[in-house]
């Protein structure tokens, strides 16, 4: 089923949005002012001031013309970078937004890190770990290869999450709505965490969150910036560029590593229950 979101915008913002997308244009229906469609999403905005987003990707646009009225806040959210490449760290990062800082993480066009470029992040997360509390877990490949020897890649993010919000509540409090990007059922997440004295419950599980909830998009955007930062600096200390992701350029860069370093030092730079591991 196709997300649809409707917002009401203000004249100025209703301007703005007809602006953005004029070159999509298409003819309205009736009762409206402007329709468009763009990138799986047909965008509808009505003489009364709603706008209706609709398809795959609406909340991916949606996001940059909500308001404070439309945003549920305070809210707290995180995400994780890292966990579908081979080369560098497994970054988890959880942030709280209120609503004195949203209006200026809204100005910076937060939403999920995948959607921008890198040079995008590095411009944005400087300001975004200036203006939200936050917390950060960097995990380097050799210790998340420690780490998998006894739990599976969910069981390592359900930790690696929990953690976050436990860092994060001893700089702020948490508020009651809590977010993760779902990349497990909330079931699976608690019983990973089964045992543990530090649980953080009450959490809202949801997939593309963060188009959603802008706490989540911020948390993306600075595990991200993270990752990016831990790449740079394998990569200095190496003296190679190590390639993101995992696929065959990646086999090939791993292959371009152990003929120089040797197969032991793998588990150094890589997360070596990856098939890339196997292909080389």
């Amino acid at each position: 089923m196709a997300d649809m979101i409707t917002l009401t915008l203000d004249p100025e913002t209703s301007e703005i949005l007809m602006n953005d997308f004029s070159t999509f244009r298409t003819d309205p229906p009736q009762y409206a002012l402007f329709q468009c469609r763009i990138d799986g999403c047909t965008i509808t905005l009505y003489k009364s001031g709603k706008a209706v987003f609709q398809g795959r990707t609406a909340a991916q646009y949606a996001g940059k013309y909500r308001t404070a009225a439309d945003t549920v806040l305070p809210q707290a959210g995180s995400d994780e970078v890292g966990t579908g490449d081979y080369f560098g760290p497994v970054c988890v990062a959880a942030t709280v937004l209120d609503r004195e800082s949203w209006s200026k993480v809204n100005q910076l066009g937060v939403r999920d890190s995948k959607q921008l470029t890198d040079s995008d992040i590095r411009r944005i997360a400087p300001d975004l770990i200036r203006l939200l509390p936050h917390s950060l877990l960097i995990v380097s490949p050799e210790k998340y290869n420690d780490i998998h020897r006894q739990y599976n890649m969910n069981a390592v993010k359900s930790l690696l999450h929990n953690q976050a919000y436990n860092n994060l509540r001893k700089k702020t409090a948490l508020p009651s709505l809590i977010v993760i990007d779902q990349f497990t059922p909330e079931s699976s997440y608690y019983r990973y965490l089964k045992g543990r004295g530090d649980i953080v419950t009450g959490i809202r599980f949801e997939t593309k969150a963060e188009d959603k909830y802008p706490a989540v998009g911020a948390a993306s955007i600075i595990a991200r910036y993270a990752f990016l930062c831990e790449m740079d600096r394998i990569s200095e200390e190496w003296q190679m560029e190590f390639r993101k992701g995992a696929g065959t350029d990646v086999d090939e860069c791993a292959k371009r590593f152990t003929e120089r370093y040797g197969k032991e030092q793998l588990y150094r730079v890589a997360k070596l229950h990856f098939k890339n591991t196997e292909r080389i």
